[in-house]
């Protein structure tokens, strides 16, 4: 398969990073209506502040669809770090390397920005993911439980210095 990506918004993006996330965390891991209305609320603001300096946005596409994404979230660079977000792949594009390739567009343009701190929160037993987190050096710093995405889950911050 061939896959392209691309840098910044295009039409059907918001829509298509929520129905992404719905159907992966709705089949694995039983998320429901809470959380894919949080991630299209949460993408859809950010996409209303966005700005290229400090932000990120960067979709996979095969065949006129898109099928992943990823977010660097500049906003709080400066005090907290950039914000990794939105990592997501269509089922039947994992372990093809197109997660691999957005993930090192997305750290490319951290060192090009100048950011000192890259941070994402995530929970635990998304290991495919956490296994491509830690090659780009990130290294856990924190776990707790927590309902932020709507079920009590082990939640897990990750975080590298650039």
């Amino acid at each position: 398969m061939t896959y392209e990506l691309i840098r910044g918004y295009i039409p059907g993006a918001i829509g298509k990073i929520a129905e992404l996330h719905a159907i992966y965390y709705h089949k694995h891991w039983d998320f429901g209506l809470f959380f894919e209305s949080k991630i299209a609320t949460e993408v859809s603001e950010f996409l209303n502040r966005y700005d290229e300096a400090t932000d990120g946005l960067w979709l996979a596409r095969r065949d006129g669809e898109i099928v992943g994404s990823i977010v660097i979230d500049g906003v709080e660079a400066e005090s907290k770090g950039a914000h990794l977000r939105w990592f997501v792949l269509a089922l039947d594009c994992q372990g093809q390397g197109v997660g691999r390739k957005l993930i090192g567009e997305a750290m490319k343009f951290c060192r090009h920005a100048g950011f000192n701190r890259v941070y994402l929160w995530t929970f635990a037993g998304l290991d495919a993911a956490r296994h491509l987190y830690e090659q780009h050096g990130f290294t856990l710093s924190k776990e707790q439980e927590g309902r932020q995405w709507g079920l009590t889950v082990r939640e897990q911050l990750f975080e590298v210095s650039l």
